[in-house]
């Protein structure tokens, strides 16, 4: 499910390194956060939507991937999104 413009935006604003990114590693993990907590949320509700299961686990290694770049990148990057984000070290 697509993320509405607004919240799209917010969230870039939050994550973003300087003005006028969109695409650094810190904004992706961002929205991928937001888009796998909104889908854990569904599979709550719906726990034999497999389909939907599929993506999130395929989000989940996205932004695995993401972060394992940061942090060959930026070590400090990395640690300072995963606290941002909510995930562990």
């Amino acid at each position: 499910m697509p993320l509405q413009q607004k919240t799209k935006q917010e969230i870039i604003k939050e994550f973003q390194v300087e003005e006028g990114d969109t695409g650094s590693p810190e904004v992706q993990i961002g929205l991928l956060s937001h888009r796998i907590a909104a889908l854990v949320e569904h599979l709550k509700q719906h726990a034999h939507d497999l389909h939907s299961r599929r993506g999130l686990l395929s989000m989940l290694a996205k932004r695995r991937r993401l972060i394992f770049f940061l942090e060959k990148v930026d070590k400090k990057r990395s640690q300072d999104i995963t606290k941002r984000v909510g995930l562990k070290n």
